[in-house]
């Protein structure tokens, strides 16, 4: 049986918690963008602007966090707010 070292067991350790924060912090912006562009497809105005706001706070969160790189938070960020400003507009 091969020596494991302390330090790989606690780095192994630490691993598997960022991975399980990282897939909790994951699942929850896919959630809230799903339900924003559910709102958006139904053209929901009136939850649309609070659902966006949510939106970018959890991607700025999990951009913050190291989840997400935070030119790709940025990009859906303004993705997003071209969507409902075109729901807006019409």
């Amino acid at each position: 049986m091969p020596v494991v070292h302390k330090n790989a067991l606690k780095a192994a350790r630490q691993s598997e918690k960022r991975r399980l924060r990282n897939r909790a912090v994951q699942a929850g912006v896919k959630n809230i963008i799903k339900t924003l562009q559910g709102a958006i497809e139904k053209k929901k105005t009136e939850d649309v602007a609070a659902l966006l706001r949510e939106a970018q706070k959890a991607l700025a969160g999990a951009a913050s966090k190291g989840v997400l790189h935070r030119k790709t938070a940025s990009r859906k960020i303004s993705r997003l707010t071209v969507q409902v400003q075109k729901l807006a507009a019409k």
